[in-house]
């Protein structure tokens, strides 16, 4: 077997593996790890497949339909330690018709992940699936690797209100918990049993707000209901969206927990830090309205809407929605968190 190499070395490691091809079965490299599990880069042939392998010492089975599966890799339990041991080793590889670029960047995220460890090896267990499930929901969705401009700039809306949040002195945990907007919740966070909506802006005139659905500014199904009105100017001081998820990354540091599971939501969102590089518009805050969505506030339901309207998709220019601007601690006290 190889020398030892870092994670940073991962895509080294895979190349020097391309000259063990004789044979069938596993080639692998043992991966640094500062956690208890064991960690592989490793091809296996002849199909010749990048993979990821972590092998667990305490763990002796794991059901088959734990086993997350997506678009462009597989997920499975070895029958036999490539090692030589009696360790149980997970392998994560890539398929044919997967992206070996996109395939890295999940590989090194999940490195990324494990090198951090955690108290158990269940525990660590527990967070390598549900990464890798979070990069399932992200490759049937965000095939592309980048997001539109508009959806760039939603998801720095999202930003925004949750730091307005933590600003409020909810607790993060609560806070990301809440954050449905990149699960395609009906609204983007749900707090105490109501909901908040996030719509941006860059028009410094009017607030054009798309509204996907007939249901989502219905509060007969989501009360008390609010939207938040970000808005935003293009500024060569601000900061881009890499760098507000930075941000926000920094304030959740003293809980691993939430921390993962807002990185687990970044992804779902479209979002790969493997790609912030690519991202160059930056955005600077212009101000927040929280608007009450209630009986005077303009907007189609299915209450008012002829039946046979199925579906519909619009805009309401909040700037001249005579809806008034409560303030956040009016709308967070409404929902019962402060």
């Amino acid at each position: 077997m190889a020398a030892r190499t870092d994670m940073d070395d991962l895509g080294a490691a895979w190349r020097a593996l391309l000259g063990s091809s004789e044979g069938e079965g596993w080639k692998t490299i043992p991966i640094t790890s500062n956690g208890p599990c064991s960690l592989l880069a490793g091809r296996h042939f002849p199909g010749n497949k990048e993979a990821l392998l972590v092998g667990f010492s305490d763990i002796r089975a794991i059901p088959g339909s734990h086993l997350p599966q997506g678009n462009g890799f597989e997920v499975a339990c070895l029958t036999a330690d490539p090692t030589g041991g009696d360790r149980l080793w997970v392998a994560l590889a890539r398929r044919t018709d997967g992206s070996p670029e996109l395939f890295a960047m999940m590989a090194k995220d999940l490195l990324a992940l494990l090198d951090k460890g955690a108290p158990s090896e269940r525990g660590i267990l527990r967070g390598f699936l549900s990464r890798v499930r979070a990069w399932q929901e992200f490759m049937d969705r965000h095939k592309e690797g980048l997001l539109s401009p508009d959806a760039e700039l939603g998801l720095f809306g999202e930003l925004v209100a949750i730091d307005h949040f933590i600003d409020a002195g909810i607790p993060e945990k609560h806070i990301i918990d809440a954050w449905q907007g990149p699960l395609d919740g009906l609204q983007d966070f749900s707090l105490g049993g109501g909901g908040i909506e996030v719509k941006s802006t860059l028009s410094a005139r009017g607030f054009a707000a798309t509204i996907s659905s007939l249901e989502q500014l219905d509060d007969s199904l989501c009360q008390p209901l609010f939207l938040a009105a970000v808005r935003i100017r293009l500024d060569q001081t601000g900061l881009t969206l890499p760098a507000m998820s930075n941000a926000i990354r920094e304030r959740l540091l003293d809980n691993v927990a939430t921390l993962d599971l807002f990185e687990a939501r970044l992804m779902q969102a479209g979002f790969l830090r493997a790609a912030a590089e690519r991202y160059t518009r930056r955005f600077r805050h212009v101000s927040t309205a929280f608007l009450a969505v209630d009986n005077s506030f303009p907007r189609l339901t299915r209450a008012h809407v002829d039946p046979a309207i199925r579906r519909a998709r619009y805009e309401v220019d909040l700037e001249v929605s005579g809806a008034p601007d409560i303030g956040l601690a009016h709308a967070l006290e409404a929902l019962g968190m402060i």
